[in-house]
């Protein structure tokens, strides 16, 4: 059984999809769906009191909403940002994300940091 650290927090499935294989460890990566109710968060993340959170949110309103309820909520996580011209976490190309996973110290899995323009 492989033992989660991390809990990246993200938006919606799309973010999920679009960080799932660039990941070169084991990381449970828990979607939002926009809730943005204190309690529905702890719901959410409470199974994974124990591990360190990221939160990476679109560059947007509710991305922002999102981040300042994590914060609140959960003062230690480690906030990671997409550029503001690609809007969502979704759009952003993968070499990209990984760039910004390996500099928060995820393991990614070899060729996701080359641009391939």
């Amino acid at each position: 059984m492989k033992i989660i650290e991390k809990v990246l927090i993200v938006e919606g499935r799309q973010d999920c999809l679009q960080l799932k294989p660039i990941l070169n460890e084991p990381v449970e990566i828990v979607c939002t769906n926009g809730t943005v109710s204190p309690h529905r968060l702890d719901e959410l993340l409470q199974p994974y009191e124990s591990c360190d959170f990221y939160a990476f949110f679109d560059a947007d309103d509710m991305g922002e909403k999102l981040r300042k309820l994590v914060q609140q909520e959960y003062p230690n996580t480690h906030h990671l940002y997409t550029l503001p011209r690609y809007g969502g976490v979704e759009r952003t190309p993968r070499y990209h994300l990984a760039k910004v996973l390996q500099g928060a110290k995820f393991k990614i899995k070899s060729g996701y940091l080359l641009d391939r323009g």
